[in-house]
């Protein structure tokens, strides 16, 4: 198997969360190799900088500010893209969040916020995208940034309803690909399940509990890079190989 990106050379990608953290790290890694990326997050003018920083390279990366928890933005987002930019090739939903709290006594709030996010949010951008595929006979990708959280429940204080929006996109991402088979479409469905990861969601979590960071900070960790150098390998592979699950674990992480 030869592994290249050059079809995806000036291709369309929407990369979801991409202001910070593993998002904007894909993002960046996908500019490099000549893809024109479009980072959806709220905090969108994290983008427009990075944007600034990488006008040397191969491709290029736009910013629109979205809210995935809203589904006009998502829309607004993914029309402007079509409008402006070309047909989407490749959707990487990376947007997620894990709010702290508890089952037997916790927010209601930040659980529904944890399941629009992680759940709605995600279905309704890979809708868009594959209408879009479907529609322009696109064989494009879909990748779905799940988590070890989506496959186990990982013994860590406060994760609440966080693992079982992991298991719903383990459960979506294998219905997606079921779905294009029946209809003989050629898109590919990828999810893609980090161990822990140097993120705003765990050791840089500055709302986190005592208890909690302190945990994290005694494992084994993987950095951005490690998932975006993942993300490149899957995109990389032939069109006739499909990878519909990888998992990447850091070195030492406990099973």
């Amino acid at each position: 198997m030869v592994l290249s990106m050059d079809r995806w050379v000036g291709k369309v990608a929407i990369v979801t969360g991409a202001s910070v953290g593993i998002g904007a790290n894909i993002a960046d890694h996908l500019v490099e190799r000549g893809l024109i990326v479009v980072g959806l997050a709220r905090r969108y003018e994290l983008i427009e900088k990075r944007s600034k920083e990488l006008s040397g390279k191969k491709g290029k990366l736009y910013a629109i500010k979205t809210d995935i928890t809203k589904e006009d933005q998502i829309l607004r987002a993914f029309k402007w893209v079509e409008d402006n930019l070309g047909h989407v090739h490749i959707l990487i939903n990376n947007a997620g969040v894990f709010e702290e709290t508890l089952l037997y006594n916790g927010n209601t709030d930040l659980w529904k916020n944890t399941l629009e996010v992680n759940i709605l949010g995600m279905c309704i951008c890979t809708r868009e995208a594959v209408q879009i595929m479907i529609a322009n006979n696109i064989k494009g990708h879909i990748i779905q940034v799940n988590s070890i959280g989506g496959h186990k429940v990982p013994n860590f204080p406060g994760t609440n309803v966080y693992c079982a929006t992991k298991h719903a996109v383990t459960a979506l991402a294998g219905t997606l690909k079921q779905e294009l088979d029946a209809i003989g479409n050629e898109i590919k469905v990828t999810s893609l399940s980090p161990g822990l990861v140097v993120s705003e969601m765990t050791t840089l979590n500055k709302k986190g509990s005592p208890k909690r960071q302190a945990l994290m900070n005694s494992h084994p960790i993987l950095q951005p890079e490690d998932i975006s150098e993942a993300v490149c390998y899957i995109l990389s592979t032939a069109e006739n190989v499909q990878i519909p699950e990888l998992t990447i674990t850091p070195m030492g992480e406990p099973s």
